[in-house]
């Protein structure tokens, strides 16, 4: 495999400048508590519609303990999800979307080129490609450890009906 094309170069990220911490990333993510996959944001191209982030991977992760016991290794949907939630932080942002919540709307060609363990800082960064106001938007993702790609693909995210949902869950 050659040199990945990096949507941005990891190497220009500076770790001890974040731009945004989580209390900024909360203002624009609902996840709370061990559903909190972005530690910093590090960089956003607003031009490009391009943004990264870190993930700083401890001992004391929810899934640690079980994946896998003696090798943990953090499960491929947590990468993604730190992805999606990158996605909606630039979204919502930007109020690009126009939804007051984005949802997972789909992936495609996603592969895992490598693993990422506690003590891993893992890099994820993500570029929308087409934006629909109101309808999708769909993003290349990656994540990066040590400057090596380790995940890729396409995510498409979506409008979540957050009124309707609340008027059916106060009816229950």
């Amino acid at each position: 495999m050659g040199t990945p094309e990096f949507i941005i170069d990891p190497a220009t990220l500076d770790f001890d400048a974040p731009i945004a911490g989580i209390e900024d990333i909360r203002k624009y993510n609902p996840q709370r508590y061990e559903m909190e996959q972005l530690s910093a944001i590090l960089c956003e191209r607003r031009e490009e519609q391009a943004c990264a982030a870190y993930r700083l991977l401890s001992e004391d992760e929810f899934w640690v303990r079980g994946h896998m016991p003696g090798m943990p290794l953090m499960p491929g949907v947590m990468i993604l999800e730190a992805s999606a939630q990158l996605a909606s932080y630039f979204t919502q942002k930007y109020d690009l979307l126009g939804a007051a919540m984005v949802g997972f709307g789909g992936l495609d060609d996603v592969r895992f080129r490598g693993v990422v363990t506690p003590g891993d800082r893992l890099v994820v960064m993500v570029r929308l490609d087409r934006v629909r106001r109101g309808r999708m938007i769909v993003a290349s993702f990656q994540g990066v450890v040590e400057g090596q790609l380790i995940a890729e693909g396409v995510l498409r995210g979506i409008p979540i009906p957050v009124e309707a949902l609340n008027a059916q869950m106060s009816e229950s």
